[in-house]
């Protein structure tokens, strides 16, 4: 990492700041706003703790990557950035798989936050999602070329955190000022420490790939439980991605209400346990790579609830040459795209008549 990527920054200076400086996604940050910012106001005795939590973040510098060659940094008072989970199978992660030459991204969520940071928008964009890939250079400086009709989650896998970026700008015109990753072991993790996400199922829901075996009912899902959920995609729905999204988004909405619902700041364990186990679990871009920066950044939506949050999936019809992937419905996908970079709510017409996956109201 650069001199200036971990002091100075440049703050504001060509680092995708548009729109109001600090503020954040959909999960882990606001965890950390309240986790961290106590900790933080902890006063003396408490630096050995900022200096651990601060080590366990290691950032991506997006920018210094991806060059000028971006979407206009229009400055309206919003902001966007592209969550990532991945799906590497490397360290303790093996335990879900072998991994097949590379991470892919599992999830992708891009979330623009409005002006006055109140509410946000989410558009899931499906792994399966064949598109035009942008060429790109990868964290080792070796260019990487674009390919027509290449799945979404492959710009991952072959250039890394930057190449995802740039295809997600390639597809949508909108310049992401931030970028955040999670990975599976650090996800278990920290739903652990919050001591798990209640969440209730309206049919039976069981999937030996993920793990997962749970009936209608009500449930309190520990990390493995929540991991399983959010990668359970052939029981549920029509078997796709799409109905796999759909559990993601449910679960989602579940987990902030869990965190704002949890009681850490009076007891200090479990709130310095909820802030390891959520730095551990990301990497941010560098602009984001330590609890200064992200703290602020998530202080930022500390006013953002789950009801605050419309979560939408990018228009997309099954494939006619392969059933087993999908394609924009290139009119719907512009609208979304269009509403998101004028700062405007997504319309209903955008996601109409698109495939659903057929697992909406499954959880909730």
């Amino acid at each position: 990492m650069t001199e200036q990527s971990k002091s100075g920054r440049a703050r504001g200076a060509g680092s995708g700041r548009r729109r109001k400086p600090p503020a954040r996604r959909r999960k882990t940050p606001i965890l950390i706003s309240g986790a961290v910012a106590v900790l933080l106001l902890g006063g003396a005795g408490l630096g050995y703790v900022y200096v651990k939590l601060d080590g366990n973040l290691k950032g991506v510098d997006i920018n210094a990557q991806l060059g000028k060659e971006r979407p206009e940094n229009v400055d309206n008072g919003s902001l966007d950035l592209l969550v990532l989970g991945s799906d590497s199978r490397a360290g303790d992660n093996g335990a879900y798989g072998k991994d097949e030459g590379g991470a892919r991204s599992d999830t992708a969520m891009v979330v623009h936050v409005y002006e006055g940071h109140k509410k946000a928008s989410v558009v899931s964009i499906p792994r399966d999602t064949l598109i035009d890939r942008p060429s790109c250079t990868d964290a080792k400086g070796t260019a990487v070329p674009g390919e027509r009709r290449a799945m979404f989650n492959t710009a991952y896998e072959v250039g890394g955190p930057a190449c995802a970026v740039k295809t997600v700008e390639s597809m949508s015109g909108i310049r992401m000022d931030h970028y955040i990753e999670v990975d599976f072991t650090g996800f278990k993790k920290l739903i652990d420490e919050l001591g798990g996400v209640e969440i209730t199922t309206t049919q039976a829901i069981k999937d030996p790939k993920s793990h997962l075996d749970l009936a209608p009912g009500t449930h309190t899902l520990d990390g493995e439980q929540s991991l399983g959920l959010v990668r359970t995609r052939k029981s549920v729905g029509d078997g796709s991605d799409l109905g796999r999204i759909q559990l993601q988004q449910a679960f989602m909405k579940a987990f902030m209400n869990q965190v704002k619902d949890v009681g850490v700041f009076s007891n200090p364990a479990k709130l310095y346990g909820l802030a390891d186990a959520a730095t551990k679990a990301i990497t941010p871009d560098s602009e984001l790579d330590s609890v200064q920066e992200l703290t602020g950044f998530a202080k930022g939506l500390a006013g953002i609830g789950a009801q605050n949050v419309h979560m939408v999936t990018l228009p997309v019809e099954y494939d006619p040459r392969d059933p087993n992937r999908v394609v924009p419905l290139e009119a719907q996908a512009a609208q979304v795209w269009k509403a998101l970079k004028g700062d405007l709510p997504i319309p209903a017409s955008a996601t109409k008549d698109a495939a659903t996956g057929k697992a909406e109201g499954l959880v909730r």
